[in-house]
């Protein structure tokens, strides 16, 4: 089964990041957070990437194209134009590169890879979050509902702590980043079959996937939710990065399930 990366966007709220690279090339624990995603699929044995280009799409390719020399010993001879490769660590990743436009938004990213897909189920998910999502159980439960598509659904923590005190300030309970308003909201980690592509008939180029195509598979009772209760976070902001940048330093990455 295919999976297919949306890594297009112009990454606008981390600026500090991505004026020079695209946000999936974002560095976390040395590595783009782009890798972290695929080795999560990995572990579960997807190693099938198709990939959304968009903005400095050319640094993926690089990174890509080089990536077998970046993760082996090399003995280089200039004089004789000569590389040996002597040990390799590389992941077995099969990734197929599709330039699908710099300002094209995400319905628009999907239908162009329409040709990659082969009519088969495939899965689909963001190229700036992680989880400790069980993809296995996702695609069992994909499988065992019929529809056309499922959503992982995630609840966030709240953004600040909460206290409860009394009238002379003091503070009786604290919890750290609490769970949210109890909402569940699509944490991306998408199962779908290839007649979704029915929903992305015509011009999508400015059309975003939640918008229009997704809701319009909902309302035709053709989505599903996938609750996911584990760990999830995006890189929406340069705090998230710092934040999944201190985990990955302490050992505490909950995603990383390699």
């Amino acid at each position: 089964m295919k999976v297919v990366l949306l890594a297009g966007g112009l990454g606008t709220r981390l600026m500090e990041e991505t004026e020079a690279r695209p946000k999936p090339m974002v560095e976390i624990g040395g590595k783009p957070i782009l890798w972290h995603i695929m080795k999560i699929y990995e572990a579960y044995g997807f190693n099938d990437f198709i990939i959304c280009l968009g903005y400095k799409g050319q640094a993926i390719k690089e990174y890509f194209l080089n990536y077998y020399l970046y993760n082996s010993d090399v003995t280089i001879e200039l004089e004789k134009n000569k590389v040996d490769v002597h040990f390799s660590n590389s992941e077995s990743f099969k990734v197929t590169l599709v330039d699908t436009g710099l300002h094209t938004n995400t319905a628009g990213r999907i239908k162009r890879i329409e040709k990659y897909i082969a009519n088969e189920t495939f899965m689909l998910t963001y190229g700036d979050g992680v989880a400790d999502v069980n993809i296995r159980e996702l695609v069992k439960f994909h499988k065992s509902h019929g529809k056309l598509a499922t959503l992982t659904s995630v609840q966030t923590p709240g953004r600040f702590g909460n206290i409860e005190m009394r009238e002379n300030g003091s503070v009786d309970h604290f919890v750290e980043k609490p769970q949210g308003d109890g909402m569940w909201i699509n944490g991306g980690f998408f199962v779908l079959e290839p007649a979704i592509f029915q929903y992305l008939e015509g011009d999508m180029d400015n059309v975003q996937w939640e918008k229009r195509p997704l809701i319009d598979i909902a309302n035709d009772g053709q989505l599903r939710a996938f609750r996911h209760q584990g760990f999830w976070k995006p890189m929406d902001a340069l705090r998230d990065r710092i934040e999944l940048e201190e985990m990955w330093t302490k050992g505490e990455a909950k995603w990383k399930i390699w």
